[in-house]
């Protein structure tokens, strides 16, 4: 059954909330352009009662749970969140206009996440150890704070979960900004928390423009860390923000990432994963390979099988459980990705297939495959963030490194080869955060993942995530006699 257009409150203290301003935006199914929901934006007198309500959250019951009542919590969201799988589903693939069969793995990698973090609640602990004569010290962690989180409009309920799941575990309070496009599965999964028990003001949701609510949200004197999900160069102005007052922050930015296919792999694996890998949510990812550099001596067959492969994607309507990749985020976005294709044919490369804007409703754009490609075009340096595949050739081991690492990015990359050495060789050579041999899968829970270079810093998704938002606290005491005074007083 189709999701009602409705209205959306901002989500503050445990309940819906009206913006202060009263401001209400509506949003538009991006593979129709037909009407979906009326959301409220939030102003900076929104972000200030959030954060009054998480710092009160802290100072209160939240701050006085314990980790295995944080743990239950958790996993019952996560059990909230599975009921509630379908209602969920449909609510984002008609938000984003991606296909509703990734919007399903999507959702059940959020429960996944917060399972993990529930069980992960168990390594939070701090140690002791006597460091001579008659001195002992221990430490303990504690929350960071109030943490603001701000995500994108790619991936809305994912990248939530990827956020929410160890701030809650390490008790703190969040005060989320979902990009103001997309902000209706985060406001449902709001809800959901506060039905299974989550005290009020734990999870506060304040959708908003970034360079206003969000910029407002980083430099809030209540806000302890900061944890974003976008550009960077939007990453790039958090950072002077997060300078006065000085934050915690974790940076998890944007890519260019290479898929490297030599003449030894299999390509009856390689073709289909490296199509997979940049079309699945319609290249609108920040860790796509959008670079497929490809060994010189089968240059031309790969090029010619991704091609065809590319034109069989099935590209329509996002709640058709038969559609591969559905639309992009509006219009706009489109017209900026064709811009690139277009810079691509007149730097002389060739366009095999798609590069072109169809008839009809709905911000779509085709599969797009570029050959004859340098990796100094502009369309092989930006992120385009669009199904589009950039196709390089190389000639050996030693250029295809040269060539992956030749980007400002580092988020992730993929080899394809027949030899366990040179596929392990090469990866402790490219400069990535994450490296998949001979897979094309990204992101699991318990496996870190972030970027190097301008992809960002800091880590998801695994226990190293946890030490973000927690502090660790030093005691030394003494345990014998009343120490001498080192002043002689």
């Amino acid at each position: 059954m189709a999701v009602a257009t409705t209205e959306y409150a901002l989500f503050i203290n445990g309940e819906p909330a009206e913006p202060a301003s009263g401001e209400v935006r509506e949003l538009r199914e991006p593979a129709s352009g037909d009407p979906l929901a009326r959301a409220a934006m939030g102003g900076e007198a929104d972000v200030d009662r959030a954060v009054d309500a998480a710092r009160a959250a802290l100072a209160g019951p939240w701050g006085k749970t314990p980790g295995t009542e944080r743990s239950r919590l958790l996993h019952a969201l996560a059990d909230a969140i599975v009921a509630n799988r379908k209602e969920l589903a449909e609510l984002e693939s008609r938000n984003v206009g991606k296909a509703i069969s990734s919007v399903k793995a999507e959702i059940a990698g959020a429960t996944e996440h917060f399972r993990y973090y529930a069980s992960a609640i168990a390594s939070i602990a701090g140690r002791s150890n006597p460091i001579g004569g008659s001195l002992l010290f221990y430490s303990q962690k504690e929350p960071v704070g109030v943490a603001g989180q701000i995500v994108p409009w790619n991936y809305p309920l994912l990248m939530a979960t990827w956020k929410l799941a160890p701030a809650l575990a390490a008790g703190c309070s969040v005060v989320l900004k979902p990009d103001p496009q997309t902000p209706l599965s985060v406001l449902r999964v709001a809800e959901l928390a506060g039905e299974v028990g989550f005290p009020p003001g734990v999870i506060n949701v304040v959708p908003g423009d970034g360079p206003t609510i969000g910029a407002y949200l980083v430099k809030h004197p209540g806000v302890d860390k900061v944890a974003f999900t976008g550009s960077t160069k939007t990453g790039g102005e958090i950072m002077r923000l997060c300078s006065d007052p000085i934050k915690r922050l974790t940076l998890e930015l944007g890519g260019k990432s290479p898929n490297l296919v030599f003449a030894d792999a299999n390509l009856a694996d390689a073709i289909p994963s490296s199509v997979w890998a940049i079309y699945y949510a319609a290249g609108q990812s920040c860790e796509a390979r959008s670079r497929l550099l490809v060994e010189q001596s089968m240059y031309d067959d790969v090029v010619a099988q991704v091609t065809d492969l590319s034109q069989k994607v099935k590209v329509g309507d996002p709640l058709d459980a038969e559609t591969q990749m559905g639309s992009l985020i509006s219009t706009a976005h489109r017209e900026k990705v064709h811009g690139f294709v277009d810079s691509a044919r007149e730097e002389g490369a060739e366009v095999t297939t798609g590069g072109s804007i169809g008839e009809g409703a709905g911000a779509f754009y085709p599969p797009t495959v570029i050959a004859q490609a340098g990796n100094r075009m502009l369309a092989a340096q930006e992120e385009i963030f669009g199904p589009v595949v950039t196709v390089i050739p190389f000639d050996d081991e030693a250029d295809a490194i040269r060539i992956a690492n030749d980007v400002k990015y580092g988020l992730m990359a993929t080899v394809w080869t027949g030899d366990p050495a040179k596929g392990h060789r090469i990866a402790s050579k490219i400069k990535s955060g994450t490296v998949g041999i001979n897979m094309p899968y990204t992101a699991f829970p318990g496996i870190p993942f972030g970027g190097y270079k301008q992809s960002g810093f800091g880590r998801e998704l695994a226990l190293e995530t946890l030490d973000l938002y927690l502090e660790t606290k030093s005691v030394v005491t003494y345990t014998g006699s009343r120490p001498t005074n080192p002043f002689g007083l």
